[in-house]
């Protein structure tokens, strides 16, 4: 299919889907316009309710773009825009629910000293955590060690419950790029790792403050990604690696996860499951984030996602 992000043309006009097409985005509510002299449905206007609108919403996309692939377009700058020159928003901007997993990469867990868990270990992030490709990430004036991890994040596609992991990808919608921001210093306890806190770690702050959650820059449909264990997953800051490795070494694979979190919890459509991160994160060099530096979040076959770093101003 194709790769899917929601996204601002100019500043002045309403947010809207697109894909990102021969290095071009498309602009599927305008080709709309253009090509069938009438109003878009509401699926271009929102990445979740497209997502709902299940095959026939992707079918409308797919006839749209082989339309604009064979029709040379009088209107042609309504329709395609440079990617550089766009505002990017999470590819969904209000997912109902943000899963996580702690510790899922096995390397990971070896530099952070911690046994692989004996079931998945989850957390989850709010809407007030996600941003954009090319947003500014918050240094808070509440933290002063705040980390980076890269991680493959799975998108829901379908509603479902109580789903056996030998159905999971059935429900599997695509996969995007997510940076699961750490404020370590609010997640762990004074002392730690030789100080515990016999209540645990302390999520919410640790893991959850504004801006901690830079997802994008697009959603690519899973028949792009027909092995998803075969992409590598890469971060830099300001140009130089800082973590690498392959989502081969995930511990719970993607359809035992989806197994595990809809033992209970309904998944909709929209919401995201981030699978883990490689190792190489500050917690375990001291390369802590700050002012000005740039992180380049990158997995194969799906892009980078790039953020840069602000000191919070707080009137």
């Amino acid at each position: 299919m194709v790769k899917l992000l929601f996204f601002s043309p100019t500043p002045n006009e309403s947010k809207r889907v697109g894909v990102y097409l021969n290095g071009k985005i498309v602009d599927l509510v305008n080709a709309y316009r253009v090509i069938y002299s009438a109003e878009p449905p509401n699926w271009f206007f929102d990445m979740k309710a497209l997502i709902e609108g299940g095959e026939e919403a992707i079918n409308l996309v797919n006839n749209l773009i082989n339309k604009i692939n064979k029709n040379e377009q009088d209107d042609s700058r309504k329709i395609f825009f440079d990617p550089n020159n766009i505002t990017y928003y999470p590819p969904v901007p209000n997912p109902e629910k943000i899963f996580l997993l702690a510790v899922n990469y096995r390397a990971h867990g070896s530099e952070a000293g911690a046994k692989p868990p004996d079931e998945p270990y989850i957390f989850t992030k709010f809407t007030n955590a996600l941003i954009g490709h090319n947003q500014a990430v918050l240094i808070p004036k509440s933290s002063t060690k705040v980390d980076h991890e890269v991680e493959l994040a799975v998108i829901i596609g379908k509603k479902c419950k109580y789903i056996k992991s030998s159905e999971a990808y059935n429900y599997v919608f695509g996969y995007t790029i997510l940076n699961d921001v750490s404020f370590r210093d609010r997640q762990l306890p004074p002392g730690w790792p030789k100080v515990s806190d016999p209540y645990g770690q302390r999520w919410v702050h640790g893991k959850g403050m504004d801006t901690g959650a830079p997802m994008g820059p697009w959603i690519v449909t899973k028949d792009e990604i027909p092995n998803p264990y075969s992409l590598k997953l890469t971060l830099r800051v300001n140009g130089e690696v800082r973590q690498e490795g392959y989502a081969e070494d995930m511990i719970f694979k993607i359809d035992q996860v989806i197994e595990y979190l809809s033992n209970g919890i309904t998944l909709k459509p929209g919401d995201v499951i981030s699978t883990g991160t490689p190792p190489g994160v500050a917690l375990a060099t001291g390369k802590y984030l700050k002012p000005g530096d740039v992180m380049e979040a990158e997995i194969s076959n799906i892009g980078v996602l790039r953020n840069y770093l602000v000191e919070e101003k707080w009137i």
